[in-house]
């Protein structure tokens, strides 16, 4: 079992950045790789970034690319998700996801893919 803890999440203006983290806890010598996605009202859940965790491989939705970043502190078995210059289109509830079943050699960008998930944290976006 692994355990996902959000945090970061809130309220920002338009053009603004936030940071949100993803802890890991339990079975994380196993993790293979970590990944964000995001889901608005009414709209399904939709890829954000991945991380390989060996090598730090990364990986985009295009709609992101350019803007946010992920990165991962092994010491901490903890993910971030810096977002900059966050448009109204970011907001939604963001949900971190570890993949422990197996080796990948792309860090994976669908939901099936993720073996456990965070309880998700709220972004905001006023314009």
């Amino acid at each position: 079992q692994v355990q996902l803890v959000e945090s970061g999440g809130g309220l920002v203006q338009a053009g603004g950045s936030l940071r949100l983290s993803c802890a890991a806890s339990g079975r994380t010598f196993s993790n293979y790789a970590m990944g964000w996605f995001r889901q608005a009202p009414g709209k399904e859940r939709e890829f954000v970034a991945a991380i390989r965790w060996s090598a730090g491989l990364t990986r985009y939705a295009d709609s992101v690319k350019g803007r946010f970043t992920i990165s991962r502190d092994n010491a901490k078995n903890t993910v971030y998700l810096q977002m900059n210059s966050l448009k109204p289109e970011d907001a939604a509830v963001y949900y971190c996801a570890v993949r422990v079943r197996g080796a990948i050699v792309a860090p994976p960008n669908t939901p099936s893919s993720y073996d456990y998930w965070g309880q998700g944290t709220q972004v905001t976006v006023s314009s």
